[in-house]
């Protein structure tokens, strides 16, 4: 029964939500793994995955040797196999199946430091606080902007600096993104709307999508804002908002980052969207909800 189910949870992975198909070979073969678990101790229904289950798994993969090197699994390795686990889970209780909560299924410890995020709430201050500050309206304007599609987007300070106008279609959800790897960059309603309202109330020539509106800047016409005046841009609305809590560009990728978690995001998809060249930089995410 249990591999109907992961054949199911498969097909829904690649066809409903349109997972890549190297997402689903992957998790395909981190849960076949989990059936041979299964199979040896002799448990064949959901509703018998239990937190001993789990945890004999975990430490049966602790001793396996990785099926290329001969070696023993490493910890990021063993925890790939227990993030798709815990995707196979979810999709059990979507569909109302009985079985462990995927957030019982704990990760391998993470040996660095971990990611400090903003809550709800303290998001909300924080896309709040630029029409709270006594600046010009244009900068109000730039400023959500900008915090908006940092939040959406998880994008570095240095690939926010470098945008330019002609790169977006806001009658678009998404754009690619040129540079050491190619991606696609998806671009929420709400974001769109404010950069829209800030290009609105623009009448510069120049090509980047944030720029300084002093004189000398407008002058220039050549150059955008900097990754040290976007660092300034957020720390500004830290203040502002009250937040007693470390903000920075890089915090808010983190942030961002951590919604695609809660949102059941699998852990490629997550490497995709971040850029990141390694999928052990996105599983330091998985076991801090």
């Amino acid at each position: 029964m249990i591999d109907k189910l992961i054949h199911d949870f498969l097909h829904d992975l690649e066809n409903t939500r349109h997972r890549s198909g190297r997402t689903a070979r992957n998790y395909d073969f981190y849960l076949k793994r989990f059936l041979v678990w299964l199979n040896q101790a002799k448990i064949n229904s959901p509703e018998k995955i239990t937190l001993e289950t789990v945890n004999g798994y975990s430490s049966w993969l602790k001793k396996l040797s990785s099926t290329i090197r001969k070696t023993k699994l490493k910890d990021n390795t063993r925890n790939y196999h227990l993030i798709a686990l815990r995707a196979f889970l979810k999709y059990l209780i979507k569909k109302k199946i009985s079985s462990l909560s995927p957030d019982k299924v704990r990760l391998a410890v993470f040996r660095g430091t971990a990611p400090i995020f903003l809550e709800k709430n303290e998001l909300e201050k924080l896309l709040e606080a630029p029409f709270k500050t006594n600046q010009e309206k244009i900068l109000q304007l730039r400023d959500r902007a900008i915090l908006e599609l940092i939040l959406c987007t998880g994008l570095k300070v240095s690939e926010v600096a470098v945008l330019e106008i002609n790169k977006l279609n806001l009658k678009k959800d998404s754009f690619v993104l040129s540079g050491k790897k190619k991606r696609t960059i998806f671009v929420s309603n709400q974001a769109r709307y404010w950069i829209k309202k800030y290009l609105e109330s623009r009448y510069d020539k120049n090509r980047f999508l944030f720029i300084s509106h002093d004189r000398a800047s407008l002058a220039r016409e050549k150059t955008g804002l900097t990754p040290r005046s976007l660092e300034r841009v957020v720390e500004k609305y830290r203040q502002a908002s009250g937040i007693n809590k470390k903000i920075t560009p890089q915090i808010l990728r983190h942030s961002y980052a951590m919604s695609l978690v809660r949102s059941g995001e699998t852990i490629e998809t997550m490497r995709e969207k971040l850029g990141h060249l390694s999928l052990n930089s996105s599983v330091r995410y998985f076991d801090y909800k």
